[in-house]
C-alpha cells in the first residue's frame, strides 16, 4: 500500500542502493538549470525515481551509466507527490565499478529484471495509477506497430528555455566556464518519436500511442544526424523501428510531474529474444 503524502514526507534521508534502468534527455529547469529524470530499482524490486539529477554537470566519478548501481543518499520529494519520486544528494553517489553485463543473453540484468512486476498493458499500468498513485511501471507491449517521428513544435529552445539554461550560471561563482560550456551546448532534438504499440487487455486487444523519452533515443537522432547528415533517418528506423521491436522490448513507463496522468516511455530495455526450448527427442519408427 503506497504510504499518504503526509508521511512520506516526514521520512529521513536514507542511503539507498539503486540500479539504473532510466536516464531522460536533459531539458531546461528554472530551478536546476537542466535535469533528467533518473529511474531505476531498489534491491527489493521497488521502483525509484531520482529527481532532479543535473547529469552533464555532475563530477566524471559520479557519471553513472545505465545498468550501473549506485549508492546516493535521497529523500522523498516534498514538492513532488508522485510515491516513487525521491530528492537525490548528488554528490554522495558512489557508482559501482561498471555496468551489468550483456553477456549469456543479459543473463545478469535479467536476474534484476525478474524482480519486477512486468504488467502486460497500459490500461493495467494505469489503474494501478489510479487506485494506487504508482507513476512508474514496466510494461510489456504485445506488438510494435510503428515508428513515429514527428517535427517538434519548437526546432530549438525557446527564449524563456534558454533563460533557464545559463540563469544559474550568471549567480557569480556558481559554475565554471567548463560548466557554462556544457549548459550552453545543450542541444534540442528537432523531432519527437512515438510508438504506437499493441496490448492485449482481458481477451481484447488496445492500441496505444506514447512519446520516447529515454536518452538514448536523443543521442541516436544526434549519431545518426553526424554520420549520415540529412540521410539520418534510414538508420534511425532501422535500430529503433526495426531492431529493437524483433527482441523482447519492454518499456519503462512514467508520468510527467506537472501533469501526473500523462504517461511517457522513459526507458527501453531490450534483452535479446528468448530462445525457443528444443522439443524432446522422439525416436522414428525408422530409426536403429
Amino acid at each position: 500500500m503506497v504510504p499518504t503524502a503526509d508521511v512520506r514526507l516526514n521520512m529521513p534521508s536514507r542511503v539507498a542502493r539503486v540500479l539504473i534502468l532510466c536516464k531522460t534527455y536533459p531539458s531546461p529547469s528554472g530551478k536546476h538549470v537542466e535535469t533528467s529524470c533518473v529511474a531505476g530499482m531498489e534491491n527489493n524490486g521497488e521502483l525509484i525515481r531520482l529527481f532532479p539529477v543535473p547529469f552533464r554537470l555532475v563530477d566524471d566519478d559520479r557519471q553513472f551509466k545505465k545498468w550501473q548501481w549506485i549508492d546516493v543518499r535521497i529523500e522523498k520529494a516534498r514538492n513532488d507527490h508522485r510515491p516513487e519520486s525521491h530528492k537525490v544528494f548528488v554528490d554522495t553517489i558512489k557508482c559501482d565499478h561498471r555496468a551489468l553485463s550483456t553477456k549469456n543473453g543479459w543473463a545478469e540484468r535479467k536476474l534484476q529484471l525478474g524482480k519486477l512486476t512486468l504488467i502486460s498493458s497500459f490500461s493495467e499500468l494505469e489503474a494501478k495509477r489510479q487506485s494506487f498513485g504508482a507513476t512508474l511501471g514496466l510494461l510489456k507491449p504485445s506488438k510494435i506497430l510503428e515508428l513515429e517521428i514527428v517535427p517538434a513544435r519548437n526546432q530549438d529552445w525557446t527564449p524563456q528555455e534558454k533563460e533557464k539554461l545559463i540563469q544559474d550560471w550568471r549567480q557569480e561563482g556558481f559554475f565554471d566556464a567548463a560548466d557554462a560550456r556544457k549548459i550552453t551546448t545543450l542541444r534540442k532534438v528537432p523531432f519527437d518519436f512515438y510508438y504506437r504499440y499493441e496490448c492485449a487487455a482481458q481477451g481484447k486487444t488496445e492500441t496505444h500511442r506514447h512519446k520516447i523519452a529515454d536518452w538514448e533515443a536523443g543521442a541516436l537522432y544526434w549519431n545518426c544526424r553526424r554520420r549520415y547528415g540529412n540521410c539520418w533517418e534510414e538508420p534511425f528506423r532501422e535500430k529503433l523501428g526495426t531492431q529493437l521491436p524483433s527482441t523482447d522490448l519492454m518499456f519503462l513507463m512514467g508520468t510527467i510531474h506537472r501533469f501526473p496522468d500523462q504517461w511517457l516511455i522513459v526507458s527501453l530495455i531490450y534483452p535479446p529474444t528468448p530462445k525457443p526450448r528444443p522439443e524432446p527427442h522422439q525416436r522414428s519408427l525408422f530409426e536403429p
